[in-house]
Formats: structure tokens, sequence, C-alpha cells
């Protein structure tokens, strides 16, 4: 009988644009203001690259951080993936550049698309890759330059979306770090997409003019993600006939205070269970969870020994749960 592999995260970093772009610089750009964002999404502002960065700036940022926080060496790793809606080419993968970046040089690359559920999808593979004997130590980023494909004269879009990264290093341990994990798409394009961005000819646009750049149909977005969100985290504590009230902290994808707000009624727990960040930076789709995590342990809501639940939706629809032993 093969002997059960430890996998778990032994380090993570992050990386944020220096720029910040409030809801009242939104009020000069589209018919919007504070209160209005402030009210529906619970967003204040978020972080906005400048012209000559792209998305593996931030990942290479992100990756060096969560390397030197694992104590690992890059010749170390295994595999990167980066985890990306947003790569800065159609070819090579972000992964590449970053291998590359950081003198990665026993490194295979990939990177992968989940939308939002991405970061979540790549450590669930990453956890696979080590529990198979294949890999050892893998680098998991996800990263986004959500400003780079907004509609900035779509105000139901523009205000919500930043840019940022959040790494983590996953290896083999030596105790229990992965419990589980929950991955699935309802496959629908038409709520959140790129139209024009690939392969697949546009008969027309969804808003004229707006090539290349996200089309969300929100009411249908919010509807799935508050639904799938609790959902897939019962099933989770089902799986490992667990206590919700075992779990120490939910990191949830960052995309609309509601949608926290409605998983912590379907749950039945208080919000402070519920780490938040999405004031800060707005909804950064694949680093949103990365994002919050390392702030959660920067900011001492997570400590050593501490159960935590990690749940992502996104394009697709895809969403992604996982729960863990935090165990450094």
């Amino acid at each position: 009988m093969c002997k059960s592999i430890n996998v778990g995260i032994i380090g993570m970093g992050k990386a944020l644009p220096p720029r910040v772009l409030t809801n009242f610089d939104l009020e000069k750009i589209v018919e919007t203001n504070d209160e209005w964002i402030t009210t529906r999404t619970g967003i204040k502002e978020r972080r906005i690259v400048d012209e000559n960065s792209s998305t593996s700036d931030l990942a290479t940022e992100a990756a060096q951080n969560a390397l030197k926080n694992a104590g690992v060496s890059p010749a170390e790793i295994d595999l990167i993936i980066v985890a990306t809606i947003t790569p800065d080419y159609k070819l090579p993968s972000v992964a590449s550049i970053v291998q590359s970046n950081i003198g990665a040089i026993n490194a295979a690359t990939f990177d992968l698309n989940a939308g939002c559920s991405g970061w979540v999808y790549s450590i669930a593979t990453a956890n696979a890759f080590i529990q198979s004997g294949f890999y050892e130590k893998i680098l998991v980023v996800g990263a986004e330059t959500l400003s780079t494909i907004t509609n900035w004269q779509d105000r139901t879009t523009c205000i919500l979306f930043g840019d940022g990264a959040g790494a983590s290093v996953v290896a083999k341990i030596d105790e229990p770090g992965f419990f589980t994990f929950d991955l699935g798409t309802d496959g629908q394009v038409e709520p959140l997409y790129a139209p024009g961005s690939g392969s697949k000819k546009l008969v027309a646009e969804p808003i004229p003019g707006c090539t290349n750049k996200v089309f969300m149909i929100g009411k249908d977005v919010f509807k799935f993600a508050v639904k799938v969100q609790s959902k897939s985290i019962l099933k989770l504590l089902e799986k490992l006939d667990m206590d919700i009230n075992e779990v120490d902290l939910f990191i949830p994808h960052q995309a609309n205070k509601r949608i926290i707000e409605s998983a912590c009624e379907r749950l039945n727990i208080t919000q402070d269970k519920f780490m938040v960040n999405l004031d800060k930076y707005g909804n950064t789709s694949a680093a949103s969870i990365p994002l919050a995590l390392t702030e959660a342990v920067e900011q001492g809501k997570i400590k050593k020994g501490d159960t935590v639940c990690v749940c992502g939706f996104g394009a697709g629809l895809t969403w992604a749960s996982g729960i863990m032993k935090w165990i450094y």
C-alpha cells in the first residue's frame, strides 16, 4: 500500500501596483459616486498598473516574496503554475516568463484559466502533482491586470476590478495540510466573458466598440455566486464530517460584500469568520484569494494549526473550494 503524501502551503507572498484608484476618482470618469459603489459592492478603492507594467511583473514580485517567506530557492521549484485571465501575451505563458525572471531553472511551467476560481484550481492541481510523487515543490501564483481588459465607460463593471498578485509555495510536508477540494463548472459563457479576445469570430459585440473587454451580466453572476459558494463549502464539510465551527477562517473570493453577507446568512455564521479586503483592492480575479490569504497571515488572523477554508467562483462559470490546516 502506498503511503499517503502530506501536502500544504509553506509560504505566501503578494504584489500590488502603487497606483490607487478611488471611488472618487471614478466619479470623474463615469456617472457614478462613492456612496453608490460602496453600498452595492463594499469597494472603496482598487490598485491599477501603469502602462509599463504587466501581469508577469506582478506575478514575479509575488513569487519572489513567497519564496523568501518559505525559505525556498528558485532552483528548488519543480513546477510553476500561474492562474490568470490577463496574460502578457497569448504565448508564451506568464508562468514561463516568471520562471525566467526568478531563475527557476529546474521548473516546468504552465498557465491555468479558471477565472476567479483559478488559484484554488491551481493549488488543487499542485496538490495532485505532489500526491502522485511527481514533484515536491510547486510555485502557484494568481496574478491579474484586469484594468487592461476593463471597459472604463461601463459603470456596471469598471467599478469592480483591480490589479494584483498573490503567490504560494506548495510542498511535500510532514503533517497533513490540504484536506480536500471541490472543483466544478456550470458551462455558461454569456454571463461573464471577454468577447473578441480569442479565435471565435463575433457576429455582434455585446457592447459596440469594446472588443477584448470584460462583459458581464451582473445579476446572473450574482445569483450563481450566492448559490454555489455556500453549497460548495457545505459539500466539503460533509465530505470531511466536519462542523462548520471547526473552521477558524474563511477566505472567499473578494467580489462583492453582498455575496459574502449572503454566504454568512446561508451558513449561519458571523461575518468575522470571513476575511475581507475587497474594500482596498476590488475584484482581482485569480489574485483575489491568495492576496486575502497573505494579508490574513500578515495580520495575525491565521496562526499555525488553524483550519482555513478557501472558496472562489468565476468565469466558466466555475467554482472551487478547499479546506486546509495552516502549517506555518
